[in-house]
């Protein structure tokens, strides 16, 4: 295996492990016997971009390039059109487990020409939890990242009803809710168990009342494109679409609106208003 970052920590952690370093894209191909294949896993967007917009030039017929990033699947499409011209093959994988997919293995959703992914999929099955299950053949190019989306959407959904939940329980004060025993009974044997309230149980054991984390809240983008998507689909997402409204309004402690609200029931009912 060949890697180049352009961190060259990067390179050097990787060559620990027994990797070939290249200091450059030109070198990383000069280095792979072909028919190659490329893994690029950077940032989507510009750096994306860039990046495969060199291997363009770089790569020759046969070979396959995999972009296992967050991009937007029209810009997946785009991209393996142009790539299939000079008869390189693209796949979209889309990418998740996080920082824990080194320990559990990842869940790879892969769109593109079939016949490359069956090339490649010794790799796929490599870092899925398992050889035979994690990953799969999701359809032509766009879908593994279209999948991703998707699956990034009703993250944002369920996060948002654990978040909820545990901020009714600590609201009922006069029951003194120990949250972490709660978040831990609830790991083992209810209906809502899973890997993310598993989570929320290490969240809240290493701090109860989460002091140490602000109420800020970022969205990757992929929420956004979600909901897009589901407006242009015609397609109802009211819990996708609300969570992604939440973490908007996580990050503007003195919003206007709410200000507006406030002074709204002052006019129409002559209601307190709280000055600042």
């Amino acid at each position: 295996m060949v890697v180049f970052a352009p961190s060259e920590m990067e390179v050097r952690r990787s060559a620990e492990f027994g990797a070939i370093a290249a200091d450059s894209l030109g070198a990383l191909v000069a280095r792979l016997v072909a028919p190659r294949v490329v893994w690029v896993m950077v940032p989507s967007g510009k750096p994306t971009e860039d990046t495969v917009s060199q291997l363009a030039g770089l790569l020759s017929a046969d070979d396959v390039v995999i972009d296992g990033g967050n991009s937007n699947y029209r810009d997946s499409m785009r991209r393996a059109a142009g790539f299939a011209e000079k008869g390189i093959h693209y796949l979209d994988a889309g990418t998740s487990g996080g920082v824990w997919g080194l320990q559990e293995g990842y869940c790879l959703m892969v769109g593109g020409d079939e016949g490359a992914f069956r090339r490649v999929e010794p790799v796929f099955q490599t870092l899925a939890p398992a050889a035979d299950r994690g990953y799969a053949y999701v359809g032509p190019s766009g879908a593994g990242h279209f999948a991703k989306m998707v699956h990034n959407g009703i993250e944002y959904g369920l996060m948002q009803a654990y978040a909820e939940g545990f901020q009714l329980l600590q609201a009922k004060s006069e029951f003194r809710f120990d949250l972490p025993a709660v978040a831990e009974m609830w790991r083992h044997g209810s209906v809502i168990r899973s890997w993310l309230l598993d989570l929320v149980a290490a969240a809240l054991k290493g701090d109860p009342a989460l002091e140490g984390v602000q109420p800020y809240v970022e969205d990757s983008g992929e929420g956004r494109w979600c909901a897009h998507e589901a407006i242009d689909l015609g397609v109802a997402v009211p819990v996708i679409t609300q969570s992604l409204q939440v973490r908007f309004t996580s990050r503007d402690e003195n919003r206007f609106g709410d200000r507006l609200l406030a002074a709204l029931r002052n006019q129409f009912g002559a209601h307190p208003v709280r000055n600042t």
